[in-house]
């Protein structure tokens, strides 16, 4: 062989062997159970079947769903094991509940191992992919949701899921601007990554995910976390972790923002909002992006974590939007975020309906929030959610607010006695909920304030991610006629948790063991019937934007059902029924004309249509030709909406100067679903100032509520007189 030809093989070889992944990387872990793993399981199994709300025997039935739930939870969408793989373990359906009682992990740990061993080899497929490209004129779509789907029944069916989900990113990438070098770079970095996250998997984190398995299959609400896990929420129990203050969840191979802390870094910035997916982290100005598409969620939590007031860089996907952008980069400052920057918030909405001026006044809780240690000490001025919004409801007095309305949207929860005595401020002394226990013995949490500070009009605005002592409020003022609620069906947990430190049941010297978060109670109405479940019905419903198939309690399979009890000993405060068939209908005919209200309920629709269809084309052309349809859309709406808030203001400055104009919330909302990234930098300015349709609805459905009782006031006074001299009668 001449030297020359020699030099080319070499080449081409090196070239090879640089662009092939890593042999290395392509050793999925063989995890085994640690010496304390099986103590802990057994611990959990004893406290389950003795102390849990609804005692469930560990027995085979349970396995069966044991093994269901471990098996979802490691591949929910079919994508890794093949049916082979769910036949080989037909006998361990069976048997999960030997092997807890038996101290013996080996089955559970041994299927973890198997799914290590198929991610790493789809993941390996997925990068030599990337060699060859694809053809996106060809007519193919992929199906992005598999739950529902059979297991792949050979090797080449499901590297056809995976050619066809690796198009699918190539082409969002191709969309969003990108050039074929970047995106094999960038793909192949990210295959690479998750690879490594295999790579990097402890025996703690097979043990975590099959705990789960097994206490969420006895109920919902009833899981195990570990040493590790235990650290975390430690730390969000005590509020001092240092970020950019946002509640990040795992989805479809993304680091999402589920949520944004108020007073946080990244709510205060303005340019975060919940659905975002953070596609690199950097740290300080001059950092370089790690790119943390396929990581673990603990991993790039860890990123974002870090010293006070420094700098961290993220890459940004907007929420709401197709995958084929261009991405933000966003620069925050880390804080400590504190409880004060979560407290209530106030602001007073003026509306009209038809020549009638309306001053309502807005009540925003985030959290029943309480400083547990504080009050216990006795510290006179201890923080706590009723207190501020007892100081908030003299300031909206004291503005001469017509009713006052209670947003409670995506407020989870928090303190109990919190939410007992703020619904004191609205009705008095009185129960407010009761509580059953496993022995089924009956308690009454009531509030012991003589006089409720706010005897006006009032409202509840409430939505599917309002849970807990959120539905325990919206409950008892319903429940007492006090006050009218609006929005979609809560959440609908109703049940009661407490922590179990295993480490101390087992005299342990070392925190090794973890801790059980065990479902022990249930909450009553004290109409007597539960908000477990079925949550809080609202009395006038506005549009749900949560799919309730895939979210709040129903999305359960195994929840406790809804049930009923003795009512509690009280009496109600007013009688609004006869008002409502009034709000209701004042409010079709409102949002009719309403393009705020009717654009909501358009991007609802056409959501619901998508999820259902379940598909995406793989086509170039038709995913641009939809990208176009959409960007035209939002600008047409934009349009409108410039013209109106034109008309408005000239409408405002012709008004009397005694008159009160129009006004509406200007709150950050998320852009439209149907929204692409590509119109994100030209709209978002406009999105951001965008109306809150549905708190400016439930605005005005209390205003209505308002003019009606004084109405009905008024019509009282003037018949009263002649009704005492008849002897009576009907009013």
């Amino acid at each position: 062989m001449n030297k020359k030809l020699w030099l080319l093989l070499l080449a081409i070889a090196t070239a090879v062997q640089a662009n092939a992944p890593d042999a290395s990387l392509l050793q999925a872990p063989e995890l085994r159970p640690l010496q304390q793993q099986p103590v802990a399981a057994h611990l959990t199994a004893r406290l389950l079947e003795r102390n849990h709300y609804k005692p469930v025997a560990l027995d085979n039935v349970l396995s069966e769903k044991i093994f269901d739930h471990y098996i979802k939870s490691l591949d929910g969408e079919k994508l890794f094991f093949l049916q082979s793989d769910i036949d080989q373990w037909t006998p361990a359906r069976i048997r999960l509940d030997d092997s807890i009682l038996n101290d013996d992990l080996d089955i559970p740990f041994a299927i973890f191992n198997r799914y290590s061993k198929r991610a790493v080899e789809r993941y390996t497929y997925a990068r030599s992919l990337l060699k060859s490209g694809f053809d996106f004129q060809q007519k193919e779509s992929f199906q992005y949701l598999r739950e529902k789907e059979p297991w792949p029944k050979s090797e080449d069916e499901v590297r056809e899921l995976w050619r066809k989900r690796v198009k699918n990113d190539w082409l969002q990438l191709k969309i969003a601007g990108k050039d074929n070098k970047s995106i094999v770079t960038t793909l192949d970095k990210r295959y690479e990554n998750f690879i490594k996250r295999i790579g990097k998997l402890k025996s703690e984190d097979a043990f975590q995910i099959f705990m789960n398995a097994y206490t969420m299959s006895v109920e919902p609400h009833t899981n195990y976390m570990g040493p590790r896990a235990t650290e975390d929420f430690d730390i969000s129990m005590r509020l001092s972790l240092v970020g950019i203050g946002a509640v990040l969840e795992e989805k479809d191979d993304y680091t999402t923002i589920k949520e944004l802390v108020p007073g946080g870094p990244a709510a205060l910035s303005g340019k975060l909002k919940a659905g975002d997916r953070i596609l690199g982290v950097a740290q300080g100005e001059k950092g370089a992006m790690a790119d943390v598409v396929g990581w673990r969620l603990d991993d790039t939590v860890a990123l974002i974590r870090g010293a006070a007031d420094s700098v961290v860089i993220l890459d940004i996907l907007p929420a709401g939007v197709g995958p084929d952008a261009e991405h933000k980069t966003i620069s925050l400052v880390r804080k400590k975020i504190s409880l004060e920057e979560q407290a209530a918030k106030k602001s007073i909405l003026t509306l009209n309906d038809d020549g009638v001026a309306h001053r309502v006044g807005v009540i925003s809780l985030p959290t029943f929030y309480e400083d547990f240690e504080a009050r216990q000490k006795g510290e006179r001025d201890y923080k706590s959610a009723t207190r501020d919004v007892a100081r908030l409801l003299s300031e909206l007095k004291a503005e001469n607010v017509d009713s006052v309305l209670v947003d409670l949207r995506n407020n989870g929860g928090g303190s109990l006695s919190e939410a007992i005595e703020l619904t004191g401020l609205f009705v008095g002394a009185g129960p407010v909920v009761q509580q059953r226990d496993a022995q089924g013995r009956i308690s009454i949490a009531r509030d012991s304030a003589r006089n409720a500070p706010w005897t006006g009009p009032l409202g509840v605005l409430i939505n599917r991610g309002s849970a807990s002592a959120s539905e325990i409020f919206a409950a008892a003022i319903q429940d007492y006629h006090r006050g009218v609620v609006i929005g979609e069906p809560s959440f609908g947990k109703g049940t009661v948790q407490t922590l179990v430190n295993l480490d101390q049941m087992a005299r342990t010297e070392k925190q090794q063991l973890g801790e059980l978060r065990l479902t022990i109670a249930q909450f009553f109405r004290i109409d007597g019937t539960t908000t477990q479940l079925r949550g809080v019905t609202p009395d006038i419903n506005l549009p749900a934007i949560s799919d309730p198939e895939h979210f709040g309690e129903s999305s359960f399979e195994n929840a406790l059902p809804w049930m009923r009890i003795r009512a509690a000993d009280y009496e109600t405060l007013g009688d609004l029924f006869d008002l409502l068939p009034i709000l209701q209908q004042r409010h079709d005919k409102r949002v009719t004309t309403d393009k705020d209200y009717q654009n909501l309920l358009d991007d609802i629709a056409e959501y619901n249509v998508r999820r259902k269809k379940n598909q995406i084309s793989l086509n170039e052309a038709e995913r641009r030709k939809e990208r176009e349809t959409q960007q035209a859309k939002l600008k047409l709406r934009d349009k409108g909406a410039a013209a109106e808030k034109k008309a408005a203001a000239k409408k405002a400055d012709s008004l009397p100067a005694t008159a009160t104009a129009p006004t509406v919330p200007t709150v950050p909302t998320a852009p439209s679903a149907l929204a692409s990234e590509d119109d994100e930098d030209e709209f978002d300015k406009e999105r951001k100032n965008a109306k809150d349709a549905l708190l400016n609805e439930a605005a005005h459905i209390i205003g209505d509520e308002a003019e009606l009782l004084v109405a009905r006031s008024n019509l009282t006074a003037r018949r009263a007189p002649n009704a005492a001299k008849a002897g009576g009668g009907n009013l």
